[in-house]
């Protein structure tokens, strides 16, 4: 090949490359202005839900799924469309996509099924976060409610993260969700002890605490169960359900110091053995 013949190819090529590139850069100019304006228009779609739910006083948790679930969804949209603009088929496209798609969901089943169950979790909303709450074995209160886990804070300061899947099969106890709750006591004396005495100081602590309400229970004094060594004693109190421990240690510390100041006997669990 000479040098004319070589000059002759490298026209050639550039002429093709012009041609190919004033073909395809209006649809490439068209493509970026898709992507551009769509994930702008996308995030106003999404920020305009929020607000209408807020608006409609939905929870906090679902308005930040539902936020991002609208705005992922118009996003991909977006994306579809700004390919197709550049000359892709798209039927072999979305084919390839739900290919994909199957087999993502195969290989991902366990966190769909935890994303499924935080759907039911914010939608049905058994408990909120502040609640306290006792599921699948663990107790704690509620500090976030993700899309496929829930986490909780134990008394003791740790933090237990419960996969939503596990919560929407098992039973859910909220301590949280009334506005009060009664405190079941037990307590034990001697036989021979003073009933009316013994009910007497009972009543006395309950009376001298203000947390204690007389709605929507009065306070309750009975003898529950004639035991092997002891009479048992039935208190059952009823308090607001932020007042529920601290009133609970209060009644275990001055039913003890109340017995002995007025000499009610607690027993201890014993046998009598009689010799011949």
């Amino acid at each position: 090949m000479n040098t004319q013949q070589a000059a002759s190819a490298a026209q050639k090529f550039i002429d093709s490359a012009l041609e190919w590139l004033g073909e395809f850069l209006p649809h490439l100019i068209g493509a970026i202005f898709i992507i551009i304006i769509g994930m702008w228009l996308a995030g106003v779609v999404a920020n305009f839900v929020s607000k209408t739910m807020k608006g409609a006083k939905v929870s906090a948790e679902v308005v930040t799924f539902v936020h991002s679930f609208v705005k992922i969804g118009l996003r991909i949209i977006v994306i579809i469309a700004a390919v197709a603009k550049l000359g892709f088929n798209i039927a072999s496209l979305v084919t390839a996509l739900g290919a994909a798609t199957v087999a993502i969901g195969l290989a991902l089943q366990d966190t769909l099924k935890n994303v499924a169950s935080g759907m039911m979790v914010l939608v049905n909303k058994p408990f909120k976060v502040g609640d306290y709450i006792s599921v699948s074995g663990f107790e704690g209160t509620v500090t976030k409610i993700d899309i496929s886990s829930t986490h909780l804070l134990t008394i003791d300061n740790k933090e237990v993260i419960i996969p939503n899947s596990n919560i929407t099969v098992n039973n859910i106890t909220n301590y949280s969700s009334q506005e009060s709750r009664l405190i079941d006591l037990r307590y034990n004396v001697a036989y021979g002890s003073d009933m009316e005495k013994v009910r007497s100081v009972l009543n006395k602590i309950i009376s001298e605490n203000d947390k204690i309400k007389e709605t929507p229970k009065k306070p309750f004094v009975a003898i529950g169960e004639h035991c092997d060594s002891s009479v048992k004693i039935v208190v059952r109190v009823c308090v607001d359900t932020a007042d529920y421990w601290p009133v609970y240690y209060y009644m275990q510390e001055e039913v003890l110091k109340r017995f002995a100041q007025n000499g009610i006997e607690i027993p201890f669990a014993q046998v009598d053995v009689h010799t011949k």
